[in-house]
């Protein structure tokens, strides 16, 4: 498997592997891997379950992807796209696991995880609805005052997100909070500020999926110019059809932020990759 150039690695020396579709409809997206590092690890009930939980993934990305192709449009309009598209695939995941809990009697360990797959798939009802009719920003942004803070003040951080609002607006929190923040709407753009020589960075933040470059791309463009430059990526609802993060993630990346993502979490991860840094430039003494 590791000849295909799609495959990505997932356990050193696995010893017994347990692959099954993820189906959308009759169609087939996708698939979804389970490693073990121990031999015969896998029986009927963990294919059963997997087969399941391939269809749950499946119908997750088939709404991102919705989302996607449709935030172009009014917000409304979005939602009841999305909702409607995906309102019969859900239904068939519920009753799916409904009808397993009812035959795995005795199995609880299964049947709990069969529940939370029930319980996640009302989650999705609600959370996409208030996703694709809220506006496209930082939780509690609105609130931020700003402060002196010791480890952000004075540092030099490059935001690339084609998204204006979410671009603009984590600009004006760190400014807030004494950095100087350099913009880029796209990766095009970002590469470019990377590899002028002049310029300097503390930290980079980034959008995963723009229109010209992927997250890793300006990924690779800051460990080019620094081993030591960290790099945060952003996405929403987790969607990576680039496999920036796991492909980032095995070359040190910082932290992913997940759209949308309050202010004190983007604070803290600002803060910790920006003090880790430090510590790795400047190592304590012996």
């Amino acid at each position: 498997m590791d000849r295909d150039p799609r495959y990505i690695t997932g356990l050193d020396s696995a010893k017994s592997t347990l692959t099954v579709p993820l189906r959308l409809h009759d169609k087939v997206i996708g698939i979804f891997n389970i490693e073990s590092s121990q031999r015969a690890a896998f029986n009927e009930d963990d294919r059963q379950f997997a087969e399941i939980f391939g269809r749950y993934v499946a119908v997750a990305l088939n709404i991102l992807d919705l989302m996607i192709v449709e935030r172009v449009s009014t917000s409304h309009k979005v939602a009841d796209d999305v909702c409607s598209e995906v309102a019969g695939p859900l239904n068939d995941i519920a009753s799916d696991a409904n009808a397993l809990i009812d035959e795995y009697i005795g199995h609880d360990d299964l049947r709990q995880k069969l529940q939370q797959i029930v319980a996640n798939v009302g989650i999705i009802r609600q959370s996409l609805r208030q996703a694709a009719e809220g506006p496209n920003t930082i939780l509690g942004a609105g609130d931020v005052k700003g402060t002196d803070d010791p480890v952000i003040r004075g540092t030099n951080i490059l935001v690339a997100d084609d998204e204006p609002n979410i671009r603009n607006t984590i600009s004006d929190i760190l400014r807030k909070y004494k950095a100087t923040v350099t913009l880029a709407s796209t990766g095009e753009e970002a590469i470019a500020l990377l590899e002028a020589p002049t310029n300097v960075y503390d930290l980079v933040i980034s959008d995963i999926k723009m229109p010209d470059k992927t997250g890793y791309d300006v990924f690779a463009a800051a460990r080019r110019r620094s081993q030591l430059l960290p790099v945060i990526l952003m996405t929403g609802f987790g969607y990576d059809p680039n496999h920036s993060i796991v492909r980032a993630s095995h070359e040190g990346l910082q932290a992913v932020l997940f759209k949308p993502f309050k202010v004190e979490v983007l604070l803290s991860e600002v803060r910790k990759s920006l003090q880790s840094k430090l510590s790795i430039a400047c190592p304590p003494a012996a």
